[in-house]
């Protein structure tokens, strides 16, 4: 088992491997498997790069992000900048089911809202959103449309659970209960925990994910 010591030095590492992180400006901590991350970024993008850097990092169980997003002077925007920009970038997707969600700016932190079908088209709204200068941060309150019975959903996701061949170790229990999908089972480390969440969200009709995995 790793020490937080060895898992501490990796995530520095791990930072400073990364070009699109100023690996300077950020202190990591960590206690029993734990990271935290405090300091200070010039962006929300390079502050979500931050996160994702050290959940890579074997050993690390979760990641508390305590970064402060400082915008350089000449990445200040109004709101109503931010506003105006965000709307043109989800107009101008590939992705119809985006132009029609509504957008709030407070403070250059954005709230999307409205309805779509799957959930990679809410996750690729946020996206969008969070690498366009002056955003701070970004609420998600899209909703999804639910275009199957839970019965077929939980089939579905039975199905691509088997077909990953990194997860036929893992013993996952699905359950579908009103408009949620309850996941429950062991996996061994945080890159399965993610591919199972990714697989359960790629399902059409998934709309809430109650998740209770174990990572042994």
């Amino acid at each position: 088992m790793r020490t937080d010591t060895q898992i501490q030095n990796d995530v520095m590492a791990e930072l400073s491997w990364d070009a699109s992180v100023q690996a300077k400006q950020i202190g990591v901590g960590i206690k029993d498997g734990i990271v935290i991350l405090n300091g200070e970024v010039d962006s929300l993008a390079e502050k979500l790069s931050a996160e994702r850097a050290a959940l890579r990092v074997k050993g690390v169980r979760s990641v508390v992000v305590e970064l402060d997003v400082r915008l350089p002077g000449s990445n200040q925007k109004t709101d109503i900048e931010i506003a105006r920009t965000v709307t043109q970038v989800l107009n101008w997707s590939a992705h119809r089911a985006l132009h029609d969600l509504m957008v709030v700016v407070e403070k250059g932190w954005v709230t999307l809202s409205g309805h779509v079908t799957w959930n990679y088209q809410r996750r690729l709204a946020s996206t969008l959103v969070r690498s366009l200068m002056g955003v701070r941060g970004v609420t998600d309150c899209i909703e999804l449309k639910p275009l199957l019975s839970l019965a077929d959903v939980k089939s579905q996701i039975n199905s691509a659970l088997k077909r990953h061949a990194l997860l036929h170790n893992c013993v996952i229990d699905i359950t579908a209960h009103e408009d949620e999908v309850v996941i429950k089972g062991q996996v061994h480390s945080l890159a399965e925990h993610s591919m199972v969440l990714h697989s359960v969200w790629s399902t059409p009709g998934v709309r809430t994910i109650v998740d209770q995995m174990d990572i042994v």
